[in-house]
């Protein structure tokens, strides 16, 4: 019989936890040498992104050992080192509208040779889920697209790109998210799909990475009534085990969105949350950017009961912490490929382009989603660089339309929303851009359904990259 400490070390090794703040606390470093499996680091851990490479030593120092590094580097409009600056890769659904998937495949690369530098093992990227709805609040521009073949080529690009570094893929939400009308963040999301829509759609870009040798899959925290009408994906054998492991082939290490996202957190709770996982079949078992030190004690003590009541095996808990060991390998140093270019291509202009006069640049703001938070981001800077006389003026509703529509009077007007089908105040911004004798759109998030009578530029994405190559060609230079 195990000993209640041979299981509180298994049990922290498959616990991925975050923290606060640029400095590791004390907690965390002592947990590392108890066993704990690793770190995923977010944006307020890693200050510009430049020097990351220290932090992901100390933490290794205070283990001892290799342990899993891992974080949320999507390029694009989800970003954690570069938070501070904006993604210095254009995002999914710009890569999906170029569909090349040899530049795919080199933007992930690139992204994990700086992953390598850093000292991170897994990337958990890419996001595999088909953006069916375009109102889904959580997925949106982190998908490569609508369409489930087209998606599928570039996730298994995507992995192919970070695993020839040697950064382990995680792709993710298993069994998708880009259906549903709820962000799993901060309520329960359904997958009202029937199970032939889930094998004609959301399962083909899971199937590809499988295929491609995804080391990772992570599970999402939505119901996906076809499979298993009561529970959630992360704590669903039927999903984890029936169709991921037994149906779908895969090898690797599931993981599991973070334990405090309030569609787990409100309903079974973190520590019983933990357990349920394990017995689903799920392995690395993460929480997010917040100070959990009290999970330290109070999971491994939720696993001995478990262990102790027959409901969990000690052999389960040895095989997930193998799996989840398997990602603390670093990577390999490459020349990074060259990717110069593919943000002016993923630029889609739509109508033609009228030359402006001192434009005025209004910038529709909404709030940003949990994943991607409220990341710096800017049109009118670049454009500025390219055209005399542009001011900027930035808007979070669209009480200000009249006077917008008066101050632009006798210049040009470029008008940038974002998601103006699920934000309804942007409307309005779209009909005085309508209604001006000289003016450009610019839709920087998931294609819009916009008016015909104006010229339109489409990003897909607020990655300074894009944002310039936008610039580029509203100013005429064409990206050249």
């Amino acid at each position: 019989m195990p000993s209640d400490a041979d299981v509180r070390r298994l049990t922290l090794s498959c616990l991925l936890l975050g923290f606060v703040g640029p400095t590791p606390p004390p907690w965390l470093l002592d947990a590392l040498g108890d066993g704990l499996g690793g770190v995923v680091l977010f944006g307020s851990n890693l200050g510009d992104g430049r020097d990351v490479a220290s932090l992901t030593s100390l933490l290794r120092k205070a283990a001892g050992r290799d342990v899993v590094i891992a974080l949320d580097e999507e390029g694009g409009d989800v970003t954690r080192l570069d938070t501070v600056r904006g993604s210095a890769s254009p995002g999914a659904a710009a890569l999906g509208y170029v569909d090349d998937v040899d530049a795919t495949e080199d933007v992930y690369a690139a992204i994990a040779t700086r992953l390598v530098e850093a000292g991170i093992t897994v990337n958990l990227a890419p996001v595999a889920d088909v953006n069916v709805d375009p109102n889904n609040p959580v997925i949106g521009v982190r998908s490569f697209g609508a369409d489930g073949a087209l998606v599928a080529r570039h996730v298994a690009a995507a992995v192919r790109g970070l695993q020839r570094v040697g950064v382990a893929a995680c792709a993710k939400h298993f069994p998708g998210h880009g259906a549903t009308s709820a962000d799993s963040h901060h309520e329960v999301a359904t997958l009202n799909r029937s199970l032939r829509d889930l094998e004609d759609v959301e399962l083909p870009p899971f199937s590809a990475a499988i295929a491609a040798g995804t080391r990772a899959v992570m599970t999402g925290h939505l119901i996906a009534p076809a499979l298993d009408a009561e529970n959630l994906a992360t704590v669903s054998y039927a999903v984890t085990t029936g169709l991921l492991r037994e149906r779908l082939g895969f090898g690797g290490t599931v993981m599991t969105d973070a334990l405090e996202m309030r569609a787990l957190a409100d309903t079974l709770g973190m520590e019983r949350g933990f357990v349920a996982a394990l017995l689903a079949g799920a392995d690395a078992i993460e929480t997010g950017a917040l100070d959990y030190p009290y999970l330290i004690d109070a999971i491994p003590a939720a696993v001995v009961k478990a262990i102790e009541s027959g409901e969990l095996t000690y052999v389960r808990l040895e095989d997930a912490a193998r799996r989840t060991a398997e990602l603390a390998s670093p990577g390999k140093d490459v020349v990074p490929p060259v990717v110069d270019g593919i943000a002016a291509r993923c630029v889609e202009v739509v109508g033609e382009l009228p030359p402006l006069t001192s434009p005025l640049v209004v910038e529709a703001r909404p709030p940003g989603g949990m994943a991607s938070g409220d990341l710096p981001w800017s049109l009118a800077r670049p454009l500025a660089a390219r055209i005399a006389g542009v001011e900027e003026r930035a808007v979070e509703d669209g009480m200000q339309a009249a006077e917008i529509a008066a101050h632009a009077s006798g210049r040009s007007l470029v008008v940038v929303v974002r998601d103006p089908h699920r934000h309804q105040w942007q409307r309005a911004l779209v009909d005085v851009a309508r209604a001006h004798a000289s003016a450009v759109i610019v839709d920087v998030g998931w294609p819009a359904d916009l008016p015909p009578g104006v010229a339109i530029v489409r990003t897909r994405g607020v990655a300074p990259g894009l944002l310039q190559a936008a610039a580029d060609r509203i100013a005429g230079r064409m990206g050249s």
